[in-house]
């Protein structure tokens, strides 16, 4: 019989403790990957509920009458910030074309108008409202599949689509502070972010095609959509006469005004950021779901920051849509 040696001993310890260290290892990975995850997801939520409140801030409290100025210049932060990190070479963004603005300018002048009547919108409608309300996209936008794409979705989806559909109803009617204007800007915000999301499939397809590279990354599509916004921003600023309430409003005078503005920019751009490095990191279907559950805290703070009165029925119709969202989310994970 062949007795162990020390050179065995040795061996054999030498394997435990490479063991110990790979699992060690893999564990810290693990570790790693899910604080990633847990700051992806916060920068992501925290940049979301961040603009909502921030542009209702700027359009209410400061009663600001110019939304279209106010997206104009966050599309010109956006501009300015992604310029300088593609010169720096941190980002790597599409040169412009003529052929790829031609094929991109149809769903920009969409994206304009869905951020134009969302702040029209959210200067008349409390942020839970607007929240509650935009659910109608997703009604539009499952329709919108079902015809263009010959996508069909099962029972539940459309039971969570029926819901979204009754709480927007209930609680337009037990809203207190209803405002019809604002109801309908919302609704033609719905509306046109439906068409923003079904068009942007066929178009991405075809820009594409036209690009250099063969692709086009999420940085290429937010420098276009807000390099093409500015002509047309202008534009609609002396259609809907904000130039001369610009010439005449005190705001512009106030240093505290161009920070909040500034800082409306910047948070218009982290979510563009923040929700690429969040898909990267977990997955479409977290994603989906975060976003979902994400209106609940939003909803909330828009109630208790601007002292919005509501009723136990309001709130209750709140609470139901925004259930109805996430029964949405799960339903689309199936």
């Amino acid at each position: 019989m062949k007795t162990p040696n020390n050179n065995d001993q040795t061996d054999v310890e030498s394997g435990r403790l490479e063991k110990e260290r790979e699992k060690a290892t893999r564990s810290k990975r693990g570790l790693s990957l899910h604080n990633k995850a847990f700051l992806s997801g916060l920068a992501y939520c925290f940049s979301s509920c961040g603009m909502i409140l921030v542009n209702k801030y700027v359009l209410s409290s400061y009663d600001f009458n110019a939304g279209i100025s106010l997206m104009l210049y966050q599309n010109f932060v956006s501009v300015v910030i992604v310029s300088i990190l593609s010169y720096l070479g941190v980002i790597t963004t599409e040169p412009f074309t003529w052929r790829l603005i031609k094929v991109w300018l149809p769903v920009n002048i969409i994206f304009v108008g869905m951020l134009v009547t969302s702040m029209f919108s959210l200067k008349y409608i409390n942020v839970a409202m607007v929240t509650v309300l935009k659910n109608v996209t997703n009604v539009i936008t499952a329709v919108g599949e079902m015809y263009l794409f010959n996508k069909h979705h099962d029972n539940r989806v459309w039971a969570a689509l029926f819901l979204m559909i009754i709480s927007a109803i209930s609680g337009g009617f037990t809203d207190l502070t209803f405002h019809a204007i604002g109801y309908t800007w919302q609704f033609i915000n719905c509306f046109l972010t439906a068409s923003y999301s079904l068009t942007l499939r066929r178009v991405m397809d075809t820009a594409k095609q036209v690009t250099k590279s063969g692709d086009l990354n999420e940085f290429s599509m937010v420098m276009l959509n807000n390099s093409l916004s500015l002509p047309l921003g202008i534009l609609l600023m002396f259609v809907f006469n904000e130039v001369e309430y610009l010439s005449q409003t005190p705001l512009l005078r106030l240093p505290t005004f161009w920070l909040v503005m500034t800082l409306s920019g910047f948070l218009g751009l982290a979510i563009s950021f923040t929700s690429m490095w969040f898909l990267h990191q977990t997955g479409a279907t977290t994603y989906s779901l975060v976003g979902s559950l994400n209106k609940i805290p939003l909803s909330v703070a828009g109630i208790l920051l601007f002292h919005v009165p509501t009723s136990l029925e309001n709130s209750a119709s709140i609470f139901f849509g925004l259930l109805a969202g996430v029964m949405f989310a799960r339903a689309k994970m199936r």
